[in-house]
């Protein structure tokens, strides 16, 4: 995100905070609040902490006119422009800048536990922030100069996908099986056997008639000639008169009843 120096968003604000003219460092060991006249502040107001872009601005102004008294760029934080004392969580040193170039080391306190914790998060938080947006800005960058990859399809280009196990459908179930003799099938579920199945209803079954009168070559008399009725499909065959197969068997013929 580019940075727009003409908007500014406040990231704390408190309404008392002192100001302490400090002694030079006399070692690398930190800054002491203990050897700053605690009692004695130089200066008294509020202090506001906004944002400009990455930058952050603590800026002391006076609590009823909003004069600005002085003011600190931070660039990062923790860094030179802000650093805690060794031995209190409630006061700190800042560099603050005239905007001419030149910059001093001031202490500043709060009365409250609570101000200062909440002066050290607001600093925290924007500078995680920035962190986060230049990680974004190199990832998009990366991601800008690497090579795309073109997985469209070329002219003439084909894929062929195999699709295993696939069993045929059985194209003979739900068909009617075909008629053996001119006969119907018997219907699905009912009894196979080696009984036939009737007619159907308002079928007539023309009776078998015996057409032969007399007996084959002389050797007997004739045979009745009366229809023979049944209520099977075929009929069935009637017996022959007991003179006529004391006949047959005279003449050497043998009738099956």
């Amino acid at each position: 995100m580019a940075e727009d120096n003409s908007y500014e968003s406040i990231l704390c604000v408190k309404p008392e905070v002192h100001v302490y003219r400090i002694p030079p460092r006399a070692s690398n060991r930190g800054y002491r609040a203990a050897d700053w006249k605690l009692d004695e502040p130089a200066w008294s107001g509020r202090m506001k902490i906004i944002a400009k872009g990455k930058l952050a601005f603590i800026k002391l102004e006076d609590r009823n006119t909003g004069e600005l008294f002085a003011q600190a760029p931070v660039e990062q934080y923790p860094g030179v422009a802000v650093e805690a004392v060794t031995d209190s969580s409630r006061y700190f040193v800042i560099q603050i800048d005239d905007g001419k170039g030149r910059h001093a080391f001031i202490g500043v306190g709060f009365a409250d536990r609570g101000d200062s914790f909440d002066f050290n998060v607001a600093l925290q938080d924007h500078f995680k922030w920035v962190k986060q947006e230049g990680e974004l800005a190199k990832q998009e960058a990366s991601q800008s100069n690497a090579p795309k990859l073109d997985l469209s399809f070329k002219e003439g280009q084909t894929i062929k996908i195999s699709i295993g196990n696939i069993k045929k459908k059985d194209t003979s179930a739900g068909k009617p099986r075909p008629a053996v003799g001119g006969l119907l099938p018997p219907p699905p579920g009912g009894k196979v056997g080696g009984s036939l199945i009737p007619p159907p209803v308002g079928q007539q079954t023309a009776p078998l008639v015996q057409t032969n009168t007399a007996p084959p070559l002389g050797l007997g008399s004739p045979v009745s000639s009366a229809p023979l009725a049944s209520s099977d499909l075929w009929g069935d065959f009637a017996s022959a008169s007991p003179n006529s197969s004391k006949e047959s068997v005279k003449s050497g013929w043998v009738q099956f009843s």
